[in-house]
This record gives structure tokens, C-alpha cells and sequence, in this order.
């Protein structure tokens, strides 16, 4: 476990289809999500649906480092913020004045995609 929060470090694969928090470059955490695309004037969303931190970094608040990055590059991305994962969830009524406008609640369209992305 590093002490130093400078080796930490967020980035969007989204190929993996995931925001991985990584320490000097070892996967220590992930936000996995499925994408919706955007469809006439609905932008493009992002349906986080499970974040977890490695228990070796827990208590350090790298889960909401790792929620922060990847629903701030979201909304810079002009996406919408789906959130099924309980801790995005819990982060996003925390943060609320951070996010309005840019939350959606589910669709069937977002569970399919969950299930694509998780049976795929």
C-alpha cells in the first residue's frame, strides 16, 4: 500500500469499460459502467453499476476519489450520469448540488446495456 497519493491515479478505459484507480500503475480500484448511446437530443449515458475499492486501500477515501474523477470526467464528457452501483448511488445524494442536470434515473434502455456489458 502506498503512502504517497501522488502515484494515485484515475483514467477512464473505457474499452474495459471502467474508471480504474491505479497505484503506480497496479489496478487498486474500478467504477465499472455500460454506455447508452445517444439517441436524437439524448446525449450519450454512462450507467456506473459497481465500484469497489481494494480492502488494502480501504478507509483512505480513494472510493470517493475514484466516484469524483469518473463522474466529473462523465459530465465533461456531456454525458449523462446513470447511477445503478449503491455506492455512486449514496455519493451522487451526497454531492447533489454537483451533479444536477447531469443524473438521469434508469431506463429499460440502461439495464440492457448493464446486461450486455456484464454477460459480454
Amino acid at each position: 500500500m502506498s503512502e504517497d497519493v501522488d502515484t494515485i491515479e484515475v483514467a477512464d478505459n473505457r474499452a474495459a469499460g471502467a474508471f480504474e484507480l491505479r497505484d503506480a500503475g497496479r489496478l487498486i480500484g474500478i467504477a465499472r459502467y455500460a454506455v447508452v448511446p445517444a439517441s436524437g437530443a439524448q446525449p450519450e449515458r454512462v450507467v456506473f453499476f459497481h465500484t469497489e475499492v481494494s480492502q488494502a486501500y480501504e478507509g483512505q477515501g480513494l472510493a470517493g476519489r475514484l466516484a469524483t474523477e469518473a463522474l466529473d470526467q462523465t459530465v465533461a464528457g456531456g454525458r449523462t450520469i446513470v447511477a445503478l452501483c449503491p455506492y455512486i448511488k449514496v455519493f451522487l445524494k451526497r454531492h447533489a448540488a454537483d451533479y444536477a442536470g447531469h443524473v438521469s434515473p434508469p431506463q429499460p434502455t440502461d439495464l440492457e446495456a448493464v446486461d450486455r456489458t456484464v454477460d459480454g
